[in-house]
């Protein structure tokens, strides 16, 4: 058993500062099978296309989520998730509000591999 008392803060890519509170990862509990953080985005916030070699699976807490793919857009509201497939290229902005939101990636997030544009 293992307890995490409090996450480490990570830095997030976009044009706007988002708060990334990993839990469970490389970083705050030397995970590499999985990752699990609390994402804050605010209005406006929005990253490059990655095509990542993890799955991703995102619950939105509140506010409005916008993931792209190549083929088409999705608009993630409270209480809902969506799951990007690893090798799928996709784009995750808050456009016209902010977002809180886990996201959970198998494996753990990495820099290495989540292959930013």
């Amino acid at each position: 058993m293992k307890k995490i008392s409090s996450p480490s803060i990570i830095e997030s890519a976009g044009n706007k500062p988002k708060v990334i509170k990993e839990y469970v990862g490389r970083v705050n509990s030397d995970t590499n099978s999985i990752s699990i953080a609390k994402m804050s985005s605010p209005p406006g916030w929005k990253e490059p296309g990655q095509k990542p070699q993890f799955d991703e699976y995102t619950i939105v807490l509140n506010g409005i989520l916008k993931v792209e793919s190549r083929t088409e857009t999705v608009f993630v509201k409270e209480g809902e998730a969506v799951i990007v497939n690893s090798g799928e290229w996709v784009r995750y902005s808050t456009p016209n509000e902010g977002a809180e939101y886990i996201a959970i990636c198998l494996p753990a997030f990495s820099l290495d591999t989540v292959n930013r544009d």
